[in-house]
């Protein structure tokens, strides 16, 4: 004892700091064994295991939760926990519960800074919901129906500029591409016409700006976070100046930011339009919920057609017969006739589906049981995490669950209405797509001019998925065009 009371004062501090330190990781790795209701942990190394396994990606920490932990497993990651839930036998809360028991604000309030002030994220519950309102309105069948010809005509535009044959990366054309539809159908002919460039460069400034570092430091000092807030506030000065131009004119136009310039709220902010902030914000926010994954969507599709060449004979016939049908002209009710490019479309969903992670934050404490009868209980307070891109390879959901197989979603079969929540590309829920009616019409609008004019081949090996990516599309993946007529 004498001796420990004679050391040096700095030998004293760093012989407590070990001793509690040594005291912090065994207690940490007892608590994370120990039985209990809430699930299992997994952390590896105490108090950074968990941030280490983030940083490689959702995917990894999945695979080895799922096949170490199960169905239910946490992830300390910082100072938060994340909860996975794998499968549809322990999603249904997830999905099914209300905003007071699991709510999207304290997850997805990292967007607050790319969409701007005083919308979807950045206000209080019963403003985001007449918004929200604001966006179903705009994708009513009516509406949507009137967006058909502006699709195909942006299709047919963009072909025109390419030769007979040639070699592409489809995922940058389609970015491009539906980046134009959605210009058109959603920010209006003004910006699509005189200022389509402009945008799309600050746009792709503000897509720089989310990084995944950006979901848990969204104002973090980072080069790409002071671009994105001169992009956010450019693209707020250009579209403020075309709905000035709009209100004073009295033209009205038939696209999204028509109905966000004549909405008014209903039970809040005293009944009053919207502002030019507002608008401008909710505009950015669409982009963003549907540009990307509508994009990437698109490309999955085509890559796994023309790598099952089954199936694209099956896609090409049906064309055949619509054309039969319907004539040559892509109108609305010729683009409902397509069942099978429909099917493939989700197929290609639910193989490759664009977003990873679907998140929400438990306000209440809530029990889950797994498909082997173990139940969990999850404390308030979890990020809980549902992942489509995990749950749909899931063998128990679907059969041969890596194969393309569009037809397992024909009406004979229809396997994803066999386990609710089984199928979860766009969601479910309370929170389901509002805009998959209108992203099934765009992507089977864009395809259909392809398919009629092109045919493709793959040069490259079958793309991986680029799971770094905040979207997950196809790695590079080089495919040889070759302009013919279908009939």
């Amino acid at each position: 004892m004498d001796m420990l009371l004679n050391m040096p004062t700095p030998y004293m501090v760093l012989a407590a700091c070990v001793v509690v330190s040594a005291t912090l990781i065994l207690g940490r790795l007892l608590a994370n064994a120990l039985p209990g209701k809430q699930p299992p942990i997994l952390e590896g190394i105490p108090y950074i295991g968990g941030l280490l396994k983030f940083v490689k990606g959702p995917m990894s920490i999945m695979t080895e939760g799922y096949n170490q932990l199960g169905e239910v497993f946490t992830v300390p990651v910082a100072h938060k926990r994340i909860t996975f839930l794998v499968g549809p036998e322990v999603a249904p809360h997830f999905f099914k519960a209300t905003d007071d028991e699991m709510s999207q604000d304290e997850v997805y309030n990292f967007n607050v800074p790319t969409f701007g002030p005083g919308v979807i994220f950045d206000v209080e519950r019963k403003i985001r919901t007449e918004q929200i309102k604001f966006f179903s309105e705009a994708l009513k069948k009516e509406r949507v129906m009137k967006y058909a010809p502006q699709f195909v005509a942006e299709a047919e535009d963009y072909i025109s500029t390419w030769g007979n044959e040639g070699i592409v990366d489809l995922k940058e054309e389609f970015t491009k591409l539906i980046t134009l539809t959605s210009a058109r159908t959603l920010l209006g002919r003004e910006v699509r016409e005189q200022m389509f460039n402009s945008v799309s460069e600050l746009l792709h400034d503000l897509d720089e700006g989310m990084m995944p570092i950006s979901v848990m430091f969204p104002y973090m000092p980072h080069p790409l976070h002071w671009k994105r807030d001169r992009a956010r506030k450019k693209l707020h000065e250009i579209f403020g100046a075309v709905i000035r131009a709009r209100r004073a004119s009295g033209v009205k136009e038939e696209d999204l930011l028509q109905n966000f310039i004549d909405a008014k709220y209903q039970k809040v902010n005293g009944g009053r339009a919207l502002t030019e902030t507002e608008i401008s914000g909710l505009l950015i926010a669409t982009l963003f919920a549907g540009q990307h994954t509508s994009s990437i969507t698109t490309t999955w599709t085509g890559l796994r057609m023309y790598d099952n060449r089954e199936v694209l004979e099956q896609v090409l016939d049906e064309q055949r017969r619509v054309i039969a049908t319907h004539g040559t002209a892509l109108t609305y009710e010729a683009l409902q006739d397509m069942d099978v490019l429909h099917r493939s479309i989700t197929e290609a969903l639910r193989l490759n589906p664009p977003l990873i992670l679907l998140l929400r934050y438990a306000r209440t404490p809530f029990s889950v049981t797994t498909s082997g009868g173990k139940q969990f209980n999850i404390p308030k307070g979890d990020i809980v995490a549902a992942s489509p891109n995990f749950s749909h390879l899931l063998p128990s959901v679907f059969e041969n669950p890596t194969k393309f197989q569009p037809d397992r979603f024909a009406a004979a079969g229809e396997e994803d209405k066999t386990k609710p929540f089984g199928f979860i590309g766009f969601g479910g829920g309370r929170h389901a797509c509002i805009g998959s009616n209108f992203a099934y019409l765009q992507i089977k609008s864009v395809w259909s001019v392809f398919l009629r004019n092109f045919d493709f081949e793959l040069v490259d090996a079958f793309p991986e998925p680029d799971y770094e990516s905040m979207v997950i599309g196809p790695k590079p993946c080089r495919v040889k065009f070759t302009r013919r007529k279908l009939i």
